[in-house]
């Protein structure tokens, strides 16, 4: 069983190769659980709240073959992560976010990221979330504008 997985997941990786889009979407289905389930609804809010998203993965591994996804917009936005008990959604400068629905619950010591842990059977607070994203990417389009003497 072990061995099968394993093989269907580097078919998968394989098949994916060509965008990280695609990765993702193996991703997601290589996990088929709710963590895979979660993901994928995390990822629509994030591409509802800001269309011209570009989608990546980074830090792949043969520990990690289809690697961590990543929303960027002139910069990392946030990244997605999984774990046996979490989809940790992680905001790279999210100590610089406001977040008025107290929606990050996890790297609160840290000077610069925050994250989102949801766990199995969570409510995601769309509307919350899609204005933390837009949020994030204001913050990080207002950190690209030139500078005028």
């Amino acid at each position: 069983m072990m061995k099968a997985t394993t093989t269907m997941k580097k078919n998968a990786v394989k098949e994916a190769e060509t965008s990280p889009s695609q990765l993702i979407d193996a991703k997601v289905a290589a996990l088929g659980d709710w963590r895979g389930g979660t993901l994928a609804r995390l990822r629509s809010l994030i591409k509802e709240a800001d269309p011209e998203v570009v989608e990546e993965v980074k830090w792949r591994k043969p520990s990690n073959m289809f690697g961590v996804p990543v929303w960027e917009h002139a910069g990392i936005i946030c990244t997605g992560e999984t774990y046996k008990n979490a989809v940790k959604l992680t905001f790279a400068k999210g100590a610089s976010l406001e977040d008025p629905s107290g929606l990050f619950n996890s790297s609160l010591e840290g000077n610069t990221r925050r994250a989102i842990d949801f766990h199995e059977g969570d409510e995601i607070d769309e509307k919350a979330l899609e204005a933390l994203i837009r949020a994030a990417v204001a913050l990080n389009t207002s950190q690209k504008a030139p500078r005028s003497a």
